[in-house]
């Protein structure tokens, strides 16, 4: 499995496929993720392909993770019997790519591509440029989902596909990557950091083989338990909302 091994991104040959260690498959690296030995020679996932040392690459799905793991393919790729596969790996990987995806949301609203708040989100849906996607708070009430669901069919009836609804962060987690105390509902506008920030919540969906388009949109996605955490087309009253001031995500992975 050796041949699976390479120096990662910028380090090999320009447009050279990786192969996953474990379908054998070649791809193009930002198809994969690639896995480095840490000096204690424990494998870690190196997201951004940038780490020192010879890597080894997988597809980037929690199965795949999985399977690797049954396999021991890590310490055959590696040829050592000393490297340590941690059995929470794609549990780490799951957390990386939630890091990533709230520093690049973050990053997407000190760029002016967020709107935040119940009444700004509706509004955004209604106008002529309309949004590039909803963002829900996954631990939100039933109720003002199916409100902003209810908007986006008035806006685009049978069209609601195209728009993606990113329902993968909490209530707090919203709050750290926005700077702001009490977040439900927000939405991406159209903008660079827009499209990166998709690109990130297609990542994480994908590894946890969930569905990266809109498909669900409306009552099968707004679907979910009723939560008792207020709404913020409540607390989004005058008054009512308290800024958190900047406060940074914090990039414990260290990604883009």
């Amino acid at each position: 499995m050796s041949d699976a091994l390479d120096a990662g991104l910028g380090r090999g040959r320009q447009g050279a496929e990786r192969t996953c260690l474990v379908t054998r498959t070649k791809h193009p690296p930002g198809d994969l993720i690639r896995f480095v030995l840490s000096p204690d020679g424990e494998v870690v996932a190196d997201l951004r392909a940038k780490l020192p040392g010879r890597g080894a690459w997988l597809m980037p799905t929690r199965a795949v993770v999985a399977e690797a793991l049954k396999k021991r393919v890590f310490q055959r790729a590696f040829k050592t019997k000393d490297a340590v596969a941690p059995a929470d790996l794609a549990d780490r990987i799951a957390e990386g790519l939630r890091a990533d995806l709230r520093q690049s949301l973050s990053l997407a609203n000190k760029a002016g591509c967020v709107v935040a708040g119940f009444a700004k989100v509706e509004a955004a849906i209604g106008e002529k440029a309309g949004v590039a996607a909803v963002i829900q708070a996954h631990d939100g009430s039933a109720d003002g989902r199916r409100k902003i669901a209810a908007a986006l069919h008035r806006r685009h009836a049978g069209a609601i596909s195209r728009i993606p609804v990113i329902d993968s962060l909490s209530n707090e987690e919203l709050g750290v990557a926005l700077g702001r105390d009490h977040v439900i509902h927000a939405a991406l506008v159209a903008g660079v950091g827009s499209s990166g920030c998709l690109a990130r919540w297609r990542r994480l969906r994908s590894f946890e083989g969930l569905a990266t388009t809109a498909e669900e949109a409306g009552s099968v996605r707004y679907g979910r338990t009723a939560s008792d955490l207020h709404d913020d087309e409540v607390t989004d009253s005058p008054g009512a909302q308290q800024f958190a001031g900047s406060r940074d995500d914090g990039n414990p992975q260290g990604l883009d």
